[in-house]
């Protein structure tokens, strides 16, 4: 099942997407967020749809997409997790999940556009697989648990400052990673057994020439691993999103000019949708 949010900024409204149509989710929750996720029940969304009771919204493709979860309480990101990614950022590949943190404001929708942040020469893309948590744990006891606390997967791009990042960081890579506009999520939240998140091709285009190329195959810490591993030192709690790393083809490789204005970044994700950002020039004042 597909799961969006449709709307203007701070207005959205929950839907399912069943191919064109989008179906008010309103009598069910106020919003995608960690109460629904963490109660959520496929089969019961089918049957209110089956039975008429989620109206379908007018279509209209000029509808801005939010992202498909409300805000969440913490986003957790995986770095250096594909090896050609590590070793074009000129990093050792990690023996254990190396973890970082982007502020839950950084989160937008999928076509929104995107300012570059003031002072900014090396913004850079990463197109990623997001995993949204369904039920809180910690601690748990292996790997094959993990799934049990998903509620779905989105499609995302970690949007990336290099000289903040890097230069600026303090040894932190935060600071690179915290612009507003810099998580854009989405078109939709997909149900675990609508995919299979361990062979998903992941692809980016800049103006339209591809920069990456790869699946989820190559991840160096799958999903498992990773929800398993962090569960050891944090308590994720219901609508908390993971980034699980970016493959090769990024600016910072020095194959590729960093993000200007006007730039147009195309990210797709099989079986996940598309999305596309434009790059604005800093404009001075707060969002």
């Amino acid at each position: 099942m597909k799961f969006a949010r449709v709307g203007p900024i701070g207005q959205e409204i929950p839907v399912v997407v069943a191919g064109d149509i989008l179906y008010d989710l309103r009598l069910l929750t106020s919003d995608i967020d960690g109460n629904f996720l963490a109660d959520l029940d496929v089969e019961a969304v089918k049957s209110a749809m089956g039975r008429g009771q989620l109206p379908a919204l007018e279509a209209d493709s000029r509808q801005r997409l939010g992202s498909p979860i409300r805000r969440p309480s913490a986003i957790y990101c995986v770095g250096l997790n594909y090896a050609g990614h590590a070793k074009e950022s000129g990093a050792e590949l990690p023996q254990h999940p190396v973890m970082f943190m982007k502020p839950p404001n950084t989160l937008v929708g999928p076509f929104d556009q995107v300012e570059i942040p003031k002072n900014s020469t090396k913004t850079d893309w990463e197109v990623e697989l997001g995993v949204v948590i369904g039920k809180r744990c910690s601690y748990l006891d292996s790997p094959e648990q993990s799934l049990d606390h998903v509620a779905g997967f989105v499609l995302a791009n970690d949007l990336s400052e290099r000289d903040f990042q890097l230069e600026m960081s303090g040894g932190q890579w935060s600071k690179g990673k915290s612009s507003p506009g810099f998580t854009p999520v989405g078109p939709w939240l997909v149900t675990p057994e609508e995919v299979n998140h361990r062979a998903l091709r992941l692809q980016s285009f800049v103006n339209g020439e591809p920069r990456q190329d790869s699946s989820t195959s190559d991840l160096v810490f799958g999903v498992e691993q990773i929800i398993f591993h962090l569960s050891q030192f944090l308590e994720f709690e219901p609508g908390d999103l993971i980034l699980t790393g970016t493959p090769e083809g990024v600016a910072l490789s020095g194959r590729f000019p960093f993000l200007s204005p006007g730039d147009i970044v195309d990210l797709n994700i099989e079986g996940l949708g598309a999305s596309r950002q434009e790059m604005l020039a800093y404009s001075g004042g707060p969002r």
